[in-house]
């Protein structure tokens, strides 16, 4: 056997392992993968692609049409897509492949990091179910459980008004993700949650203290009332809803009503904001020693009763002690059954200290009109 001879069988068995080899490795698609084609074709039902396999992949008019307008009407022969591997085809042996399914893989992965940055996003309810709502999340389906939601109440007649809240556009955050289950969770309750945070953190990086702005009440509790300033609540604590004593916030304010309020205190650590209302009306102390004197007669609103007497407050908001033994002819034993919070009652001063900001009254010396006082008047 010549040099030659030798030369080209062994060229013959390296190209013949060669190929063995790359026939060895090749491994054909299978249904459920997802692999990387190149349009080849564009037809005007369907696409046809290269997967670099014995067969072509057929991207059928059904799929297509699952694909937003703009992006179908983008592709090109040539391009680069990721395709789901659906099912062989009849006698020519083809495959059927989907663009959207493949499409949502990037979706999932989007999905994914969502859940790990806890951004928000928007999503549009396609439908509901006893449970809650479904919505659409670029190409893939999700749930959001009646109880992550805050459009509406979570009441008996919840269908009625999910149903109302199809094709609504709401901000939501990825609570769970489960590919394989093909499982989307998201909430909309944690998506406001951390939308209210970042408005407060905005609200504490723009106030300063002692600014005064306009909120509107949005909460009233035994400790104070919320007030909304554009995004986020600040807190009016009771002992600054005003200068007199404030049984509950419900007595001066109600749900809705628009204020003025002081903003007290900024506390950037726990992400608070103090606010006062009565930093806004006149410390109806300051004038209290020009404006009032003892034997006065006066007309002031009950604001608590207690064992021992009423505290009443006047129209500027000093508040003062009817003591029990101060109340009608001074016989009474008890004061409850005699007066109730919110009572309106003709009294007198009784003893004034501006300095010490105390205040009592009396009703013992009777309703009779002052008579004014004189220089030549003796005690």
């Amino acid at each position: 056997m010549t040099v030659n001879e030798t030369m080209s069988e062994e060229h013959l068995s390296f190209e013949t392992l060669l190929e063995s080899t790359s026939d060895y490795d090749f491994s054909p698609p299978k249904r459920g993968e997802i692999r990387t084609a190149i349009i080849s074709h564009i037809e005007a039902k369907e696409i046809i692609v290269d997967l670099n396999a014995k067969h072509d992949g057929i991207v059928p008019s059904q799929d297509l049409e699952r694909l937003d307008d703009e992006f179908r009407n983008s592709l090109n022969v040539g391009d680069e897509v990721p395709v789901y591997i659906l099912s062989q085809r009849g006698q020519d042996d083809n495959l059927i492949v989907s663009i959207n399914m493949g499409l949502q893989r990037y979706d999932w992965e989007k999905a994914r990091e969502l859940l790990q940055s806890e951004e928000a996003v928007s999503v549009v309810i396609i439908g509901h179910n006893r449970g809650g709502v479904l919505v659409k999340w670029n190409r893939l389906e999700g749930f959001i459980p009646g109880s992550h939601l805050v459009s509406v109440s979570y009441g008996a007649d919840r269908t009625d008004v999910w149903r109302e809240m199809k094709d609504k556009s709401i901000g939501v955050k990825v609570i769970e993700v489960d590919q394989d289950r093909r499982r989307l969770i998201f909430s909309e309750r944690e998506a406001q949650r951390e939308w209210r945070a970042q408005q407060k953190r905005r609200l504490l990086a723009e106030l300063q203290e002692g600014d005064v702005v306009k909120g509107t009440v949005t909460g009233l509790r035994d400790f104070g009332a919320f007030v909304n300033l554009g995004g986020a609540d600040g807190l009016i604590h009771v002992s600054e809803l005003a200068w007199h004593r404030v049984d509950h916030p419900r007595d001066l304010l109600s749900i809705g009503q628009e204020i003025d309020v002081y903003v007290l205190e900024l506390n950037y650590e726990s992400n608070r904001i103090a606010l006062s209302r009565k930093r806004l009306l006149s410390d109806p102390w300051e004038n209290a020693g020009t404006k009032y004197h003892e034997g006065q007669q006066v007309d002031g609103v009950v604001t608590n009763v207690v064992e021992f007497g009423a505290f009443a407050a006047l129209d500027d908001g000093l508040e003062g002690l009817l003591h029990l033994s101060e109340m009608g002819d001074g016989s009474l034993k008890e004061p409850f059954s005699y007066v109730k919070k919110g009572d309106r009652l003709n009294m007198r001063i009784s003893h004034l200290e501006p300095d010490k900001r105390r205040v009592g009254f009396t009703q013992r010396w009777g309703t009779e009109l002052e008579t004014p006082r004189t220089e030549g008047d003796s005690d």
